[in-house]
C-alpha cells in the first residue's frame, strides 16, 4: 500500500492527492510552514491523515529550532501549532493530534529533557501517532466488517481510506477488512463533487486492492438506493458530537437522508480521536468554507459563466436521527449516542487504563 505520509530525515513527505490518480507523486515539506501549506491545499486531507501530518509539522518545528533554552522551544512549538491548528477548522483529529504534542512535549521537560531530548521526543511522538493510526484503522474495521452483508454492494462517499489516514482506512478499512474476512463485497463510489475525492481517490485505492467499484455521480445515489441495489453505506467523519451528529465531506447529509428513507443502514467508521465529546450537537461543529473557485472550475477550466457566484461549505453534519452505528477501534455505538459513546470509551479505558485512557477524549 503506497504510504499517505512519512517522516524522513529531510523532512514530511505527502503524497500528492491533487496529482491522482494519473500521477504519483510525493511532496516534501521541510518546516512546519509547509506542511501547513500541504494540509490547507489539500495535498494531504481526511481527518486521521492531517492529524498525523499536523504532528509531523509539530516536531519539524521543534527539530529546526535553534532555540537555547526550554522556554524558547516552547514559543516556537506553540506558534507551529496554532499555525498548523487554523489550517482546517472542522476536523477534531488535528487539534487532537497537536494536543498530544504538546502534552509529550510537556512530559518530558517535567522530566527534565533538554532542547536535544526534546527534539528526539517530538519526532518520536509524530512517529507513534502514525503509527497508532494504522492499528487503530485496523481495529475498526474487524469490529466494523460484521455490520455489513456476506454479499452485497456498499455505497461510500467521499474518501476516508488509507489516503484520509496513515494507512488502511476507517470506511474503506472496513470494507477492507469484510472482504480479507471472505465477504463479496462491491463498492458504489459518489464521485464527491467538488473535489471529487471519491472518483479520484476511493476508486484509485480500491481498484488497486482488487475491489470491485463503481463510481456514479452524487446525484445518483437516491435511485440506487431506491431500487434496492445498496445493501448499507458506510462514510467516515471529521467530528462527531456527543450525541452522534456527524461532520462529514459536504453531501453526506444528503446521502444519510436518502439511506432512510429507504430502510439502508448509514454507518460511520471513525477512531477515538474524532469524537469531540464537549460539543452536545453538530450545531457547534464549525463548518470549513473553501474556495467558491474550487466549485466553478475544474482543474482550471470554467464550469460557469463568468460572474457567477458560488458557495462552497466543505462539510455537514448528518443529525444523529440517521446513524445507525458509529463504528470505533473501540468498538460499535449504537443510539441513544449520548448513553453509547460514553459506555464504550469507559469500558475501552478499563480494560487498558494505561494507553488506551490517555488517548480518550471523553
Amino acid at each position: 500500500m503506497i504510504p499517505t505520509l512519512e517522516w524522513t530525515p529531510e523532512g514530511v513527505r505527502l503524497l500528492d492527492q491533487l496529482a491522482l490518480p494519473a500521477t504519483v507523486r510525493y511532496v516534501l515539506c521541510r518546516d512546519h510552514a509547509e506542511v501547513a501549506r500541504g494540509i490547507r491545499d489539500m495535498i494531504v486531507r481526511g481527518a486521521p491523515a492531517i492529524g498525523v501530518a499536523a504532528a509531523m509539522g509539530a516536531a519539524l518545528a521543534v527539530k529546526n529550532s535553534a532555540a537555547e533554552s526550554v522556554a524558547q522551544l516552547r514559543a516556537e512549538l506553540d506558534g507551529a501549532c496554532d499555525a498548523l491548528r487554523a489550517t482546517r477548522p472542522t476536523a477534531v483529529n488535528l487539534a487532537w493530534a497537536l494536543e498530544k504534542m504538546r502534552d509529550r512535549f510537556e512530559a518530558e521537560v517535567a522530566a527534565g529533557a533538554g532542547a536535544g531530548d526534546l527534539k528526539r521526543a517530538m519526532e518520536d511522538e509524530a512517529r507513534r501517532i502514525g503509527a497508532d493510526d494504522v492499528a487503530i484503522n485496523r481495529a475498526l474495521g474487524r469490529h466494523g466488517a460484521a455490520l455489513l452483508p456476506q454479499q452485497g454492494r456498499v455505497l461510500t462517499h467521499c474518501n476516508a481510506g488509507a489516503l484520509a489516514t496513515a494507512g488502511y482506512g476507517t470506511a474503506l478499512g472496513v470494507i477492507r477488512a469484510a472482504v480479507e474476512a471472505g465477504k463479496k463485497i462491491e463498492v458504489f463510489a459518489d464521485e464527491t463533487r467538488p473535489y471529487l475525492q471519491g472518483a479520484r481517490l476511493t476508486a484509485w485505492e480500491l481498484h488497486q486492492d482488487g475491489i470491485p467499484t463503481t463510481v456514479i455521480t452524487d446525484s445518483m445515489a437516491g435511485h440506487f438506493l431506491h431500487s434496492g441495489q445498496i445493501a448499507a453505506v458506510i462514510v467516515g467523519a471529521d467530528r462527531i458530537a456527543a450525541n452522534g451528529d456527524v461532520a462529514n465531506k459536504i453531501g453526506t447529509y444528503s446521502v444519510a437522508v436518502l439511506a432512510k428513507e429507504n430502510q439502508v443502514p448509514f454507518y460511520v467508521a471513525a477512531p477515538r480521536s474524532t469524537l469531540d465529546l464537549t460539543l452536545a450537537s453538530g450545531e457547534a461543529i464549525p463548518i470549513e468554507q473553501r474556495s467558491a473557485a474550487e466549485v466553478t472550475h475544474l482543474a482550471g477550466v470554467a464550469l460557469t459563466p463568468e460572474g457567477v457566484a458560488a458557495a462552497h461549505p466543505a462539510f455537514d453534519v448528518t443529525p444523529h436521527r440517521y446513524v445507525a452505528a458509529i463504528i470505533t477501534e473501540a468498538g460499535v455505538a449504537r443510539p441513544p449516542f449520548t448513553q453509547s459513546l460514553p459506555q464504550l470509551m469507559e469500558a475501552y479505558a478499563d480494560a487498558a487504563p494505561g494507553n488506551r485512557a490517555s488517548r480518550s477524549r471523553a
